[in-house]
């Protein structure tokens, strides 16, 4: 039996109306590190190339010229972080940096803040939590609240929802349906 093809999503690339001011927010405010940057060949305009991953060249790309009317072409960028103090920290800087858009939602398989960058492309910065539950789900999340009350409240949202699980089992469910094998 031949094994399913399947691409894995590694980076997004956006166009871009002012490559400087995108990259000040990108290096600045969402940490990322430029690891290239020039003028293409086939795709004749500038590139700035962004990793925060030591073993991806890059995660994200900004290509310039996009035309000054032309609405966003993607749906959302995400950026997954460590814990719930790195969730509090972005959006402090997010929301100190002005930004459109600011949301805090409790998705109850991941808490999450959206946001506008400079040119109107939807940012969402995200961690995951230990549950699954049916999707699209969004509450208010408040981050003012401690990780135990935060933990706390999801876990008591979730268990209200249908199709509640702990991650793992919907990770083995997904393996199943997937054809994955464990060892």
């Amino acid at each position: 039996m031949t094994a399913t093809l399947r691409p894995m999503l590694t980076h997004v690339g956006i166009y871009v109306k002012d490559l400087a001011r995108m990259t000040r927010f990108y290096t600045e405010i969402m940490n990322l590190h430029i690891s290239d940057r020039g003028h293409g060949f086939s795709m004749p305009m500038n590139f700035v190339f962004l990793t925060a991953d030591p073993t991806k060249h890059h995660q994200f790309v900004l290509a310039e010229g996009r035309a000054a009317d032309a609405p966003s072409s993607i749906n959302q960028a995400s950026f997954k972080v460590g814990s719930l103090d790195e969730l509090r920290t972005m959006f402090q800087r997010v929301k100190a940096e002005g930004v459109n858009q600011l949301r805090v939602i409790n998705h109850g398989n991941a808490w999450s803040v959206y946001f506008e960058d400079p040119e109107g492309n939807t940012i969402e910065i995200y961690l995951d939590t230990p549950w699954y539950i049916g999707q699209p789900h969004g509450d208010a999340l408040d981050l003012s609240l401690s990780d135990a009350a935060i933990f706390r409240l999801t876990e008591e949202m979730c268990k209200k929802d249908a199709h509640f699980m702990p991650v793992e089992q919907w990770q083995d469910k997904m393996r199943g349906e997937l054809g994955i094998k464990t060892v």
